[in-house]
């Protein structure tokens, strides 16, 4: 038993050890980035595209930093499921409000059958586009941008081999939800894989509009769940990279609690298992992130039980230090994201010593919940959200079996709409 004790808890820290290099990998992404800003005359102009369908908590402020974006020629286009969503009220009011000019708000006219409502809503807005707008960004509703957002989206897309930016969101730690922290911190994990994978995130993208068509990607919209994890696959098949932009990471504020986070994190990872390029490594991360720390744990009740008492220290030293690591590596990774946040003049968080408590109990719950998610996500014959399911054969066999128009009763009050 002490052999096993011993190489377990060397795979354990050893995997410990990969994990802090590539997440300083991408720290050392964040100090560097330099925010370079193009002159008015020499930034394309650029429609920005927002499907809607229900009202997110924080939709108003979505779209008052949308219209207020330092940018000279934008046009933000609104694509809302139908008119008796309540996401229309909102957006009419708040345009009237804001006094916009240009913006234009139009309903869902075609129902695709064979993708995504929000894929069915990109091709339309995208299709109804003249040939004056020179780049496409997307934007999710739980995204409220800093003024200067488009503008950073936008610059590196003048580098002839960078087809598409994007940015990544940012969740805080301090919610009142155990389901918050949870996908806190699921999502400190995602985003580092989300950079070194090339993988761009919808809430925050931009694509050149010659490369939409160049590629492909309306068509391949037409048949698909999801539109963002695709792209990095699509562009490198044409010479074209994806790139990200550190100051684009957007802080969101939103509450889940558990239940609806399971579901949302099966979605995720449905979209990733049909689209992500190296999905099997995902899968891999998933099961040394869950499986050895379960196999440590195991180990040192079975040795504590038999008297053994050199392998349970071992196995329980391990454990603890594993998990203490993780902890201290997402406190490194949050200062890192903070210094990003706070020059959007967001406040940032600032995390007790009962937060941090809290974060060492929610990384063990994270990796049982985020293991359920991935063993629910291989067996999704159907996807529901937001009252509208499909059923998925495969990356390009989807079909829409029920639709229904977006009611104020489906709304989840103060938390996200998963």
């Amino acid at each position: 038993m002490n052999e096993w004790a011993i190489f377990l808890s060397k795979y354990l820290l050893g995997w410990l050890v990969i994990q802090v290099c590539l997440s300083f990998v991408f720290l050392r992404c964040l100090h560097s980035h330099q925010t370079i800003s193009l002159p008015d005359e020499q930034l394309p102009k650029t429609a920005v595209i927002l499907c809607l369908r229900g009202a997110d908590p924080f939709l108003g402020n979505c779209l008052r930093s949308l219209i207020k974006q330092n940018y000279p020629h934008y046009d933000l286009k609104l694509i809302v499921d139908s008119q008796e969503d309540p996401a229309w009220q909102i957006a009419v009011d708040t345009v009237l409000e804001q006094g916009a000019t240009n913006v234009q708000i139009s309903r869902l006219r075609i129902i695709r059958k064979n993708c995504s409502l929000k894929c069915s809503s990109l091709i339309q807005a995208v299709s109804e586009l003249d040939n004056s707008y020179q780049v496409v960004a997307l934007v999710d509703a739980d995204t409220v941008t800093h003024p200067n957002w488009l503008r950073e989206l936008v610059t590196p897309l003048t580098h002839p081999k960078i087809g598409a930016t994007t940015g990544n969101r940012w969740y805080l730690p301090t919610g009142r939800y155990w389901g918050s922290l949870v996908r806190y911190i699921w999502n400190v994990s995602a985003v580092v894989q989300m950079y070194l994978y090339g993988i761009p995130w919808g809430g925050t993208l931009a694509i050149k509009t010659e490369v939409l068509h160049q590629t492909g990607l309306l068509e391949k919209w037409g048949q698909a769940y999801g539109e963002d994890t695709m792209i990095r696959s699509v562009l490198a098949q044409h010479g074209m990279q994806v790139r990200f932009v550190p100051s684009l990471i957007m802080l969101n504020r939103e509450e889940c609690d558990l239940p609806s986070l399971r579901y949302w994190l099966q979605r995720q990872l449905l979209s990733s298992r049909l689209y992500h390029p190296w999905w099997w490594f995902v899968v891999g991360d998933a099961i040394l992130t869950i499986l050895t720390p379960t196999l440590v744990t195991a180990l040192f009740f079975l040795a504590f039980l038999s008297g053994e008492w050199y392998a349970a220290a071992l196995c329980l030293t391990c454990f603890v230090s594993y998990m203490t690591g993780l902890v201290l590596l997402m406190l490194f990774l949050e200062q890192g994201v903070q210094r990003v946040i706070r020059s959007h003049g967001e406040p940032t968080a600032k995390l007790s010593v009962a937060t941090v408590v809290k974060m060492l109990i929610a990384t063990l719950l994270t990796q049982w919940v985020y293991g359920l998610a991935m063993i629910s996500s291989f067996r999704m014959p159907t996807v529901t959200w937001r009252g509208v399911t499909y059923r998925v054969r495969g990356p390009w066999n989807i079909r829409l079996l029920e639709y229904r128009p977006y009611q104020f009763l489906d709304q989840p009050g103060d938390k996200i709409s998963l």
